[in-house]
């Protein structure tokens, strides 16, 4: 029961109290698991670009990107604290361990070092330069967003994500005389975003001969989910107020609609690589841009067919195009529909915000891939899913997640096209986990996430990109790797 002081303290936050309603109702029944009909592989659902294919590709984004309004987006909001859990347990227990082994026998490769040496000047006891490293009286890298530690390593000094972001979005995010970018951060940490990014744009903009327009924005509080005891009554505070936790990435989905392009590029913040090893991830994100310009032009050429005169094989070849280039097979019913009908039908597909994903071969990284899964309709649809999403008490569901052949880098290019994006949000695909607060269980929800259930109804494609294109930093030992290593 919602008390007169929980109605205020919804009002204040801008949440309506049947979306809390709702949210207890998913803690109670679950969330329903996603029915995996088969993996999407190349040539069903997967697209492989022959090299004549990506030249093709980015002439036609080359050609037309002065028009364009282009923007990239970086979700960055996220703090660095699990980069360094296996150096964070190494101060608590005293214990070296093999990742802080790792990380003291190579120390000089990173491109912190010397910030880190001044701090903690050779001699130091190891614990003590992690403490220097990590805390809040030395470098504070185990609470800063990852965007703004230093990770690669150049004679003209160190650059964090951000200034990488900056970098590659010059390349294919800009029309020729501004780059756009917008960063999702969190509040405590926005004005050091901001800062940096003050002091980067002239160097940049210099460099490139461009205008560099940077924006942030932070996780709405309407987003965040209510928490509940773990039987499921609703969870509050020593003061009675309820606790609201963030929802997780897909509560961007909010800030992702706030925003206006022609093409917006995705790619989180972690996933950059030094300059030597720049080019394929470029080259790639032009061609995904140009293909999905391609596309844009078959849906709208699509739409004026189906506004005209409708004919059986008309409608069988929009059957095709729907399957082939936009993720979508109908289900048997759509054969009972009028031909006007079904016209409408094919309409409302065509007329969805549209994403080209590229995905990397399945090398057994943590994370989703992309399937085809049927939806309550029967239609089946190209989607990332997540493991969370999938009954893996199902041997043959879990069968089919496991042999997945591509894996999601989160490597997006979007065309929202004036949509409003909430309206094709899955809201059935979210998330429950289990969290403690004051020593007490709970239960927290997550929103279907941005690249998962908050797009579950756009029109999608998949194309496989070089492994190269992905390189993600999910502990600190990472920035080791060659594609963090500048030649």
């Amino acid at each position: 029961m919602l008390t007169a002081s929980d109605l205020l303290q919804l009002s204040a936050r801008g949440i309506r109290p049947e979306e809390i309603n709702q949210q207890v109702e998913y803690f109670k029944q679950g969330f329903p698991w996603m029915n995996l009909e088969k993996s999407a592989t190349i040539g069903d659902g997967i697209v492989r670009f022959s090299e004549a294919d990506l030249a093709s590709h980015i002439e036609r984004f080359e050609s037309r990107r002065s028009s364009l309004n282009l923007l990239k987006m970086v979700p960055a909001s996220g703090a660095a604290t699990r980069m360094f859990k296996s150096l964070f347990e190494y101060i608590s227990s005293g214990q070296p361990n093999k990742e802080s082994d790792l990380f003291f026998s190579q120390k000089e490769s990173f491109a912190f070092y010397e910030e880190l040496k001044s701090l903690a000047p050779e001699g130091t006891a190891e614990v003590d330069v992690l403490k220097q490293l990590l805390g809040a009286s030395g470098m504070e890298y185990g609470s800063l967003p990852k965007g703004l530690l230093k990770f690669h390593k150049y004679a003209s000094g160190a650059r964090t994500p951000l200034e990488e972001h900056l970098v590659e979005a010059a390349e294919y995010a800009s029309d020729g005389q501004k780059a756009r970018l917008h960063f999702t951060v969190s509040p405590e940490h926005r004005g050091r975003f901001e800062a940096l990014v003050t002091r980067l744009s002239p160097i940049w903009s210099s460099h490139f001969g461009i205008e560099f327009e940077v924006t942030f924005s932070e996780q709405k509080p309407a987003t965040d989910t209510v928490a509940v005891n773990m039987d499921n009554s609703l969870f509050r505070e020593a003061d009675g107020s309820l606790l609201f936790r963030p929802a997780g990435h897909g509560a961007l989905l909010e800030n992702l609609n706030d925003l206006s392009a022609d093409i917006i590029f995705i790619k989180n913040i972690d996933n950059v690589v030094p300059d030597h090893l720049k080019l394929t991830t470029i080259q790639y994100k032009k061609a995904l841009a140009g293909l999905l310009l391609w596309i844009l032009e078959g849906i709208s050429y699509l739409e004026m067919r189906l506004k005209g005169e409708l004919k059986p094989a008309l409608i069988e070849e929009a059957l095709l195009e729907i399957k082939t280039y936009l993720g979508f097979e109908v289900s048997s019913d759509f054969q009972f529909l009028s031909i006007e009908a079904q016209a409408a039908e094919l309409l409302k597909i065509l007329a969805r915000p549209t994403r080209i994903c590229g995905v990397v071969k399945n090398t057994g990284e943590p994370g989703g891939g992309p399937f085809w899964c049927q939806d309550a309709a029967g239609n089946l649809t190209l989607q990332l899913v997540e493991s969370a999403q999938v009954d893996m008490s199902n041997a043959d569901q879990k069968a089919l997640f496991a042999g997945s052949t591509h894996f999601n880098p989160v490597d997006l290019v979007c065309a929202t096209r004036g949509c409003d994006l909430i309206e094709f949000r899955d809201m059935s695909t979210g998330f429950i986990t289990e969290k403690t607060k004051d020593g007490k269980s709970l239960k927290a929800q997550e929103l279907p996430g941005l690249w998962n259930g908050a797009m579950a109804h756009w029109n999608t494609l998949f194309v496989e990109v070089p492994l190269v294109t992905f390189n993600p930093v999910k502990t600190v030992t990472d920035l080791l790797r060659p594609a963090h290593q500048n030649s």
